[in-house]
């Protein structure tokens, strides 16, 4: 009887985090190769940005006006990233912009949150989202949605990953970089604001910066990371969510907890492994 109280509370958040953090994690793989890692994080906080100026418009979370408004405010920091990236090494690091990003996207949340009724309550939910009691047709739409963007990044695949690996050579190669840089931020952003919406910005962050950062760590090439790095979001669910349930913990907490154990087992396994010859 237990079992089957638990699979009904707990099988479409399950389906959430087993389904949707494979393509977070290839992205976040692309944002450990460019060496930008807080950009999701700065985009994250970009869509939560966008979603304030909704709700202070007098609009609700759940309304799809929301959703659009929030993701013309992350479109608007995707062109600004892309644009910022330069061809030569710059005095300023395109890090610093996007750090500076995040402050003042944050600092923007919780001014405009401070003029609507119940800002704090809304800034928490921002934050950890509420994946515990995310819908059918939730999971449903962004599965429709993941996969139709993932179709999108394998077809590009080779102009991102030469883009995000040796943009040097990418540029010498004549590619329009900025243009398909505006791109797959533009995707990432779509991305990130579906899945900020059901999961707050920090498991957002989590499933994108951890996965990929072990795969790193364990695998040499990308299609082995990937597999590490949809492994470890796996397992980090799957245990996220059992602590959740047994101890009455927050869900999205839980398994962000979950994501840094796995990273400090996986970098303990990467210490100890034996090194091949130079």
């Amino acid at each position: 009887m237990n079992a089957q109280i638990a699979w009904e509370v707990m099988k479409w958040p399950l389906a959430a985090c087993l389904l949707l953090p494979p393509l977070l994690a290839y992205l976040g793989l692309h944002v450990v190769k460019r060496e930008v890692i807080f950009v999701d994080l700065a985009l994250a906080q970009v869509a939560t940005l966008g979603t304030c100026v909704a709700l202070l418009m007098g609009y609700h979370f759940d309304d799809r006006v929301t959703f659009w408004i929030s993701l013309a405010v992350t479109f608007v920091g995707a062109a600004f990233f892309s644009w910022s990236r330069s061809t030569r090494k710059s005095e300023v690091p395109q890090e610093a912009i996007i750090g500076i990003t995040f402050v003042v996207a944050a600092a923007g949340v919780i001014l405009l949150l401070s003029r609507v009724a119940g800002g704090k309550e809304e800034l928490e939910h921002l934050l950890t989202g509420d994946i515990l009691n995310v819908t059918k047709g939730e999971v449903g739409q962004r599965v429709v949605l993941f996969g139709a963007l993932g179709a999108f990044y394998g077809a590009f695949h080779r102009k991102f990953a030469l883009i995000s690996s040796d943009p040097a050579r990418a540029f010498a190669q004549g590619m329009r970089v900025r243009l398909w840089d505006f791109l797959f931020y533009a995707a990432f952003a779509i991305v990130v604001v579906s899945f900020v919406r059901i999961a707050g910005v920090l498991l957002t962050f989590a499933y994108l910066i951890v996965p990929a950062v072990c795969g790193v760590m364990l695998a040499r090439r990308w299609i082995h990371q990937l597999v590490v790095g949809w492994a470890t979001a796996a397992v980090a669910s799957l245990l996220g969510l059992w602590a959740s349930y047994q101890m009455d913990l927050p869900t999205g907490a839980a398994i962000v907890g979950t994501c840094g154990l796995m990273l400090a087992v996986v970098a303990v396994a990467a210490t100890l492994r034996p090194r091949a010859p130079a």
